[in-house]
């Protein structure tokens, strides 16, 4: 195991840009495409693992997507499942498949630093739920990707691993706070790839990369330890396919006792029986965040991809979120985890942390009982008015993010005059608070050539509408949606 260790930042030496968003062959095939070749005898485990490691070392070198990159942990998983593939003994159907892990997610020998300095380095002695659902299903795990410091913001910089750049330009962040991972997606350094989502952290970095992000129905993927930000986080796949979304997601989608807030009913599968279809489906259109405003590049392309996808045969029609006050309801939520975050840490400890996230949880420290549980009704309240909401759609679309990607290093884009994360990210955390599935799928590009994001969200359980729609949109926007 190759751990990238405490640097501050990775060298920047950064190869032609077309190098990082022009994937090679053997790193740009779907799973389902590597599974079919195990099958046939075309392809070997151990040759595509080989290939998504050598990726994953170059990718990490210019933008320091990874915090360790597991070569002999990888190897030794490729080579078991080319033996079973040769004996006709696959162990699921992600078997032999390249897949990172966020370092949120506890991952069986490797260290959990949740990119912070004030973490154990030691190994984990097991895997969270996901991660081992992964591994039953043959997964092979190349290595953990970054994350700021316990995933606090949506941009991916931190004391501990330094700043995570954006593929499409090294100069600006990649969102977050799955950052790492966006960029393994983006750049073909793994073909799956595990992340987590407390107001935006799959869909912002999908966004920002050009990639696909999947929060799921809050509860459909276990998680464990639970999380210190609450019922607002989320975990999910991100792929550069939705057809790679869907399949990771099915396997994500097991029951785990540890996890007490998951519902005891099953979900229905991600995968789709039949070729879904948008035509006569009622969609509405959210185009008014709770915060900030929205890019009128942004605007357009999501104006472009209703058009589509009223030519699909959707009626698609504008409307607005059901409740106000969403930022102030979510900023007593988040703010109050932080401080639980970071409640037994001693000063020496405290010293050494990202200055953001000791002002919220300052903040967050000086929040009374009674106001959290004000603000736990209220998002029942807006949970209940989103759950209405689609008595009248079958589905809603907006903007991912209200802007592209922006300078690295920063939580908020400069000259803006916004302070928190949470004040461009107005299209994402209300989703947290409702706890509704959201995929962000690519559906075009800024002048200066960064990736738009279009959000596709649907009612609770209802993970396999979602997809459906992402895949009949991911087609017809055609090849503005591919890295």
């Amino acid at each position: 195991m190759h751990q990238i260790g405490s640097h501050g930042e990775a060298p920047l030496k950064v190869p032609e840009a077309a190098s990082l968003v022009d994937v090679p062959e053997l790193c740009d095939l779907s799973a389902e495409q590597l599974v079919n070749a195990y099958r046939d005898a075309i392809l070997s485990p151990v040759a595509v693992t080989l290939a998504a490691l050598d990726r994953a070392a170059a990718v990490n070198t210019a933008l320091n997507a990874f915090t360790l990159i597991d070569h002999d942990g990888a190897l030794s998983a490729a080579k078991a499942s080319e033996a079973r593939w040769r004996a006709g003994n696959p162990a699921g159907p992600l078997d032999g498949v390249p897949t990172t892990i966020k370092d949120i997610v506890t991952t069986e020998g490797w260290p959990s630093r949740l990119g912070s300095r004030t973490t154990d380095a030691s190994p984990q002695p097991l895997d969270a739920p996901s991660v081992q659902l992964l591994r039953r299903a043959g997964a092979v795990l190349i290595g953990q990707t970054t994350t700021p410091e316990f995933g606090w913001k949506a941009v991916t910089d931190g004391p501990l691993f330094g700043k995570t750049r954006n593929p499409w330009n090294p100069d600006l962040t990649p969102g977050g706070s799955s950052g790492g991972a966006a960029v393994a997606a983006a750049t073909g350094a793994g073909v799956l790839h595990l992340g987590s989502d407390g107001g935006g952290s799959i869909r912002i970095p999908a966004s920002f990369t050009g990639i696909v992000g999947h929060k799921p129905t809050f509860g459909r993927v276990p998680a464990f330890p639970p999380s210190a930000f609450g019922t607002v986080s989320h975990i999910g796949p991100m792929a550069r396919r939705v057809e790679d979304a869907i399949a990771m997601l099915d396997i994500l989608s097991g029951r785990d006792l540890r996890d007490w807030h998951q519902s005891p009913v099953a979900f229905k599968p991600a995968r789709m029986e039949a070729q879904p279809s948008l035509n006569g489906r009622r969609i509405g259109l959210w185009t008014t965040p709770p915060a900030g405003r929205v890019s009128p590049q942004v605007a357009a392309q999501v104006q472009k991809a209703a058009a589509t996808i009223e030519l699909l045969g959707a009626r698609v029609e504008a409307v607005e979120l059901p409740l106000g006050g969403l930022l102030d309801l979510f900023h007593t939520l988040w703010f109050a985890g932080a401080a639980t975050r970071l409640r037994t840490l001693t000063a020496t400890q405290r010293s050494g942390m990202d200055p953001g996230l000791l002002e919220i949880a300052e903040i967050g420290s000086h929040i009374s009982a009674a106001d959290y549980v004000a603000a736990s009704v209220r998002r029942a309240e807006f949970g209940a008015a989103m759950e209405r909401l689609f008595e009248s759609f079958d589905l809603l679309i907006s903007p991912a993010t209200a802007i592209t990607a922006f300078a690295i290093g920063m939580e908020v884009p400069p000259g803006s005059n916004l302070k928190r994360w949470t004040e461009w990210a107005g299209f994402s955390f209300p989703l947290n608070l409702s706890q509704q599935p959201a995929c962000s799928i690519p559906c075009g590009f800024s002048a200066d050539n960064l990736p738009i994001g279009l959000q596709i969200i649907g009612p609770r359980g209802a993970d396999q509408r979602v997809l459906a729609a992402a895949a009949v949109c991911e087609r017809a926007f055609k090849g503005q949606l591919h890295i």
